[in-house]
Order: structure tokens, then C-alpha cells, then sequence
């Protein structure tokens, strides 16, 4: 995949940031070698992390502010609610403009990850069906 020049440009927000270009990178422990995906979700589940890795790098901020507009959206209150709808408008148009485009799937992933975090189920004690 070919990316912009501000892709490599890991400091331009923050000078004093390290860069996420070095052996540093954090791998998942996902893998095949006991035959237990079925459907390919080890290399799935990786693409998603090397999706969000790259998202921080390239991010809404400026060097005078580290905030990004969901830092914001988040301290009105409307976080969860933001992610919700943009993981829906990703979901919609998947299949619609460009074709089927996979980064529409992974951004729709991120905002859900953001869902998850927003809505509190993060740290919430057994689980439950809903129909």
C-alpha cells in the first residue's frame, strides 16, 4: 500500500514523539499454526492492528494541541453516539464508491473498537443476549 508523505511523518503533531517505524512495533499473538480459524481471523485480526497502529500517525491535531476531535467530542458527551453513527456510515457506503473498498470495513472496525470503549462494555461484568 502507497502512502502520503505525511503517513512517514510521524512527528509533525509532536516533536517528541518516538517513531512507530522501529522494531518496536507491538505483534499480536494471533496466528494459524493450530488450525483454529476457520474463516482467517488471525490475518484478519492482524490487518485491523496494523490498520489502528497507522491512524495515530496521521491523526487531527496540530503542534500547538495534542486534542483530537473526539477528544472534544468526547467532553460533550457524545462519543459513543459519534462512533456508533460512524461506524454505521462506513458500513453503508461499503460496496458503493470505489467498489468494495477494505479500508470502509477497517474504518467501520475502529469505530466500533471506539463503541466498545465509549459505551463502557470495556469494563462491564458478564455478558448478555439481546434480541
Amino acid at each position: 500500500m502507497e502512502h502520503s508523505s505525511y503517513y512517514y511523518d510521524h512527528d509533525r503533531n509532536d516533536p517528541e514523539r518516538v517513531s512507530p517505524f522501529t522494531e518496536d512495533k507491538i505483534e499480536l499473538k494471533i496466528d494459524n499454526n493450530n488450525n483454529r480459524w476457520k474463516y482467517r481471523e488471525d490475518e484478519i485480526l492482524n490487518q485491523i492492528q496494523d490498520y489502528l497502529y497507522g491512524t495515530y500517525n496521521s491523526h487531527y491535531t496540530s503542534k500547538e494541541s495534542k486534542t483530537q476531535t473526539l477528544d472534544l467530542i468526547e467532553s460533550i458527551g457524545d462519543a459513543e453516539a459519534f462512533c456508533r453513527s460512524n461506524a454505521i456510515k462506513y458500513l453503508s457506503r461499503f460496496g458503493k464508491k470505489n467498489g468494495k473498498s477494505r479500508l470502509d470495513i477497517l474504518k467501520a472496525i475502529h469505530y466500533c473498537v471506539l463503541l466498545y470503549n465509549f459505551s463502557g462494555v470495556l469494563d462491564q461484568k458478564g455478558d448478555y443476549e439481546t434480541f
